[in-house]
């Protein structure tokens, strides 16, 4: 039976602070995306001022492992925080380490921009330093937002609600563009310099770039120290359910029907789940749930990241970019900026706040379904006729062919990347675990997608390069070429869209009862698409009434 307090809160109504709560979290993540995806603003101008050629007319570059360092060591970062900040924040709390994680990134993008030396190594050694602890916090926010919003979230509108939070990362990668924008702009106005030259005060630009991601989180930081402690952790976890009363009365207007009096006996809810994750219980209630959630992040973080950490790549080499000698550095730095600004503001953006619209109508199943699969049919459609729009005459020279039509169909991939599993991946594993290990489990599946990040950003750098050695970038080694790889990024999608019939449907049940903790006796069970398909069956939902399930969500 639940407790009348979580009860209230998932039929509360939408209230002033369910918002205030999406702003405070949802900043977190602005920060993350910008923090994440300021970095491949800045990566030709680093090569060009710290590797410049001995001919002094040739650009210079990253060397191929210096660029995936660069690009990859906040992503390792992340991955470590996913995992041990999801279990501290079930060991501890959701509110004694939230504010931690915003700490760590304030520190970090500052010491990010920074990076001192009087060498190229040097330099480059303090940036991979400072971005591994930034990517440390930023793997914090994952399972502890997501897990906050969830357990604030009335039962109705918790889909939006999460969606909402993970959708301010759109405005962060949009953010980033535009202060690229706008930094190179100024600096190119005072400082020109002659193509393909670099101005010596360029060197400013990264620097104030990677900084700026400070400001977002250091204005939300002390709102987070702010925040009660959620009910669900209170009373479920610390088993303090007068104390869970009494906190969310003052941030929400809720109608406990126990005015606080709950005492949580021998037998109730926060004795019945004493299963630990490594036990077989666990596995047998929640195995394939986390299989399920753990292989569609994976799956959909390899296509996600490596198209938007190498994205600037794809648009030089279909010719939307100039050629790198043809421009100054600070002109790349702002032709990378605004191009990475329209794909964000027409596709990235609206694929989001589509979600946050749909996600309690549709359902999640749904939008993962189909996400997946139009990622896997806008791949297809860009590699099957890639030699249309890149090809090569006789002599080696490079034509270009629809570079509008290649944008369009590129945007249209991110579009259902966040109208899909980008958004229902962090939205599913807040909401299927039980509260003791919500956050934790949130932690593993976040850090199976950024495992499959890491393979991204460092593969597709090398794969993309051309298998012939005079089209190939200098210092990298041969590889499969960009149709290729996004024929490999295709099958990547599609083998998502299998794996998402390992997690069941979410939609309009409540915390409690998706996770278990509800039951009387353990006979309730959250079964996928493949655990039970044909029978429908009936759950309960946070009002009481048994409403017919066609398949996702089965009660036996």
């Amino acid at each position: 039976m639940a407790l009348p307090v979580l009860t209230a809160l998932d039929k509360a109504k939408t209230q002033w602070y369910h918002f205030t709560a999406i702003i405070i979290a949802g900043m977190g993540f602005f920060t993350d995306a910008y923090d994440l995806f300021s970095i491949p603003l800045v990566t030709k101008l680093l090569g060009r001022l710290y590797y410049t050629k001995l001919d002094g007319t040739t650009p210079g570059t990253l060397p191929a492992n210096v660029n995936a360092a660069v690009i990859g060591v906040a992503l390792c970062g992340t991955l470590v925080g996913q995992l041990f900040f999801g279990w501290l924040g079930d060991k501890l709390g959701r509110k004694k380490v939230y504010g931690v994680t915003l700490l760590l990134m304030v520190i970090s993008a500052i010491g990010s921009g920074l990076s001192f030396g009087r060498s190229a190594t040097a330099v480059i050694t303090t940036l991979c330093f400072f971005r591994f602890w930034l990517g440390f916090g930023i793997g914090g926010d994952y399972p502890l937002s997501a897990t906050i919003m969830s357990e604030y979230s009335n039962t109705r509108t918790r889909g939006a609600f999460i969606a909402a939070v993970f959708a301010m990362q759109g405005f962060g990668i949009l953010f980033a563009g535009i202060v690229g924008v706008t930094v190179s702009a100024i600096f190119n106005h005072f400082y020109p310099a002659p193509a393909p030259y670099a101005s010596p005060a360029a060197d400013f630009i990264w620097r104030i770039i990677l900084s700026m991601g400070a400001v977002p989180a250091a204005l939300t930081f002390y709102y987070r120290l702010k925040m009660p402690e959620t009910a669900r952790y209170t009373a479920l976890v610390a088993g303090n359910a007068k104390q869970a009363v009494i906190d969310m009365n003052t941030v929400l207007d809720v109608e406990s029907a126990a005015q606080g009096n709950e005492v949580i006996e021998p037998g109730s809810m926060k004795e019945q789940a004493r299963y630990t994750l490594f036990s077989r219980e666990f596995v047998r209630r929640h195995g394939f749930q986390l299989l399920g959630t753990t292989s569609c992040w994976f799956c959909l973080d390899i296509a996600f990241y490596s198209q938007t950490l190498f994205q600037k790549d794809v648009y030089a080499a279909i010719g939307w970019i100039p050629a790198a000698k043809n421009m100054t550095a600070i002109e790349e730095v702002f032709k990378i900026a605004r191009t990475q600004t329209l794909v964000a503001l027409f596709a990235t953006v609206p694929g989001y706040w589509v979600t946050v619209a749909f996600i309690d109508r549709i359902g999640r199943f749904k939008i993962q379904l189909q996400g997946f699969f139009f990622m896997t049919v806008f791949m297809l459609a860009l590699a099957i006729p890639y030699n249309h729009f890149v090809s090569y005459d006789a002599s080696g020279k490079v034509h270009h062919r629809s570079k509008v039509l290649f944008v369009v169909l590129y945007a249209l991939f991110f579009f259902f990347c966040n109208f899909g599993p980008n958004s229902t991946t962090f939205i599913v594993p807040a909401e299927l675990y039980p509260a003791r290990l919500r956050a934790t489990c949130h932690g593993i599946s976040a850090a199976a997608g950024k495992a499959g990040a890491i393979i991204g950003a460092f593969g597709f750098g090398y794969a993309a390069e051309s298998s012939h050695r005079s089209r190939d970038d200098a210092g990298y080694p041969r590889g499969i070429g960009l149709r290729f790889s996004l024929f490999c990024l295709a099958a990547v999608s599609c083998l998502g869209f299998f794996c998402t019939f390992l997690v069941p449907e979410t939609n309009q049940v409540s915390l409690e009862d998706l996770s278990g903790e509800n039951e009387d006796g353990g006979s309730q069970t959250v079964r996928s698409w493949f655990s039970d398909h044909t029978r429908p069956s009936v759950v309960s939902t946070a009002a009481g009434v048994q409403e017919p399930n066609h398949g996702h969500i089965a009660t036996v």
